[in-house]
Parts: C-alpha cells; sequence; structure tokens
C-alpha cells in the first residue's frame, strides 16, 4: 500500500511541476495545528514530508499562525515552529486567523504565484484552497502523513494546459511558418518564428572520410639529366661514324 501510494504522490508532483511550474526545494507553509500534533506524536515533519513528496522541502511559518502557537503557550511546540523560516505575511499589528492568513499569502489574484504546498490540519483550510489551482495540501492522519489528490480546478487547469499543448503547434502559424512562407520575397521572417530547415541527402562526416592521398611532383635530379644528356651525344657520334664508313667502301670496291 506504501509503494502505491508514493508513485500516486510523485505523479500528482509531475503534473504540479509540468503545469504549474513547481521547483524544488518545495516551499511548505505549515499552519499552528499540524505543528502541536506533530509535536503531540512525536512525528518528524520535516522528514515525513520529504518522505511523502519525495523531494528537498523547505518548510515555513506565517506570523499569523507563530502566533497561534506562542497563545497556546507550549514550549516545546513554540521551540519547533522558531526552527522553520517565518514568512512575512504583514500582519503584525492585527493577527489574524490562521485561514485568513494562509488564503492571503497562497491565493494571490486567485493563483499561487509563489508555488506553496500547505500542511494543516484544519478541514476549512484546506476545503478553502481547494479552489485555488495548482496548491498541494497534505495532513496527517493516524500518524501518516497523506497529500489530497488533485481537486477539480487543478485538473482542469491542467487539462486546458495538455490541451494547448496539444493544439498549438496546428492553430499557432507561429509554430506553422506561415508567417515565414507568406511574408514577400526578401523580407526577413518575424521575430520568434522558427526557421524552417529544407530536407535533403545530407554531406557526409568529414572525420569519417577517408583522406586523399597527394602526390607529389618527384623533382628531376641532377644524375638523370645528365644520363639524358650522355645517351643524345651517343646518338650523335654513332650516326657521324655509319656516314664517314660509307664512301671508304665504295672505292675498295
Amino acid at each position: 500500500m506504501r509503494q502505491k501510494r508514493a508513485k500516486a504522490y510523485k505523479k500528482q508532483m509531475l503534473v504540479y511541476n509540468h503545469t504549474f511550474k513547481f521547483r524544488e526545494p518545495y516551499q511548505v507553509l505549515v499552519d499552528d495545528q499540524i505543528v502541536l500534533e506533530t509535536n503531540k506524536s512525536s512525528f518528524d515533519l520535516l522528514k515525513g514530508l520529504k518522505r511523502t513528496l519525495q523531494a528537498e522541502v523547505k518548510p515555513m511559518i506565517t506570523q499569523c499562525c507563530m502566533q497561534k502557537l506562542y497563545d497556546t503557550k507550549n514550549q516545546d511546540a513554540i521551540a519547533q515552529g522558531k526552527l522553520y523560516e517565518r514568512r512575512r505575511c504583514n500582519h503584525v499589528k492585527e493577527p489574524k486567523e490562521p485561514i485568513e492568513c494562509l488564503q492571503s499569502v497562497v491565493a494571490v489574484n486567485g493563483q499561487n504565484r509563489h508555488r506553496y504546498i500547505v500542511a494543516s490540519q484544519d478541514i476549512a483550510i484546506r476545503r478553502a484552497l481547494r479552489k485555488v489551482p495548482g496548491v498541494p495540501l497534505v495532513y496527517i492522519n493516524r500518524a501518516v502523513m497523506v497529500m489530497e489528490p488533485l481537486s477539480s480546478t487543478s485538473e482542469q487547469v491542467s487539462r486546458e494546459a495538455e490541451k494547448q499543448k496539444l493544439f498549438k503547434g496546428l492553430n499557432d502559424p507561429k509554430y506553422t511558418g506561415i508567417a515565414e512562407n507568406s511574408a514577400p520575397a526578401g523580407a526577413q521572417p518575424a521575430e520568434g518564428a522558427p526557421t524552417l530547415k529544407r530536407k535533403g541527402p545530407k554531406a557526409p562526416n568529414p572525420l569519417s572520410m577517408k583522406k586523399r592521398k597527394v602526390k607529389e611532383e618527384q623533382p628531376t635530379s641532377d644524375a638523370s639529366e645528365q644520363k639524358a644528356d650522355a645517351s643524345k651525344k651517343r646518338r650523335r657520334k654513332h650516326k657521324k661514324a655509319t656516314s664517314a664508313e660509307t664512301p671508304a667502301e665504295s672505292t675498295s670496291d
């Protein structure tokens, strides 16, 4: 059962990573209730978050939630809350309830712009944050940390994002090359439009080709020149000798 749960959580975090651009280390906002619960049951909150989210985390607590811990006068819970990074909520003069504080910090214009993961034991807080797309919710159930499945709003946003990715190349002329082909001759393509490459046979890799052997011109040596001159002189002498012998023979006869 633990392996199935871990696979489901990993798949959910992949959706948050691709659709809502979550990055490690994840910023986790904890409320006063989960700090009291983990302190009461001696549950290691940091290890539980790492094991559930399967990544490095950065636990944070708001000033209003910290004020709630001070009101309980539980020194162990207060010391545990001080270990986490303090998230400024600008409610120092007039502290608000944790549900109002977390809503103002997480939902900025109806979006989870700072990409917070909320760990809360309060059902009202989790119910209110389910309406905000892209907010992972974590809580503890019987000494086991559980992550809620994707809310309906998050699923709808993820589905629309996948549709846009699927049909973006068909409907957007910037990705089809229409703007480049329809432009007049000599005009430069629009910025951001990809350049179309012509398909055809590619040239071979020059590193894999065998180098051509260059024939070196052998310079004629002095000895060869002398031999050629000597052969010419011999031919000339032989011709003179034959011409001189012919008249003598004729007189003897």
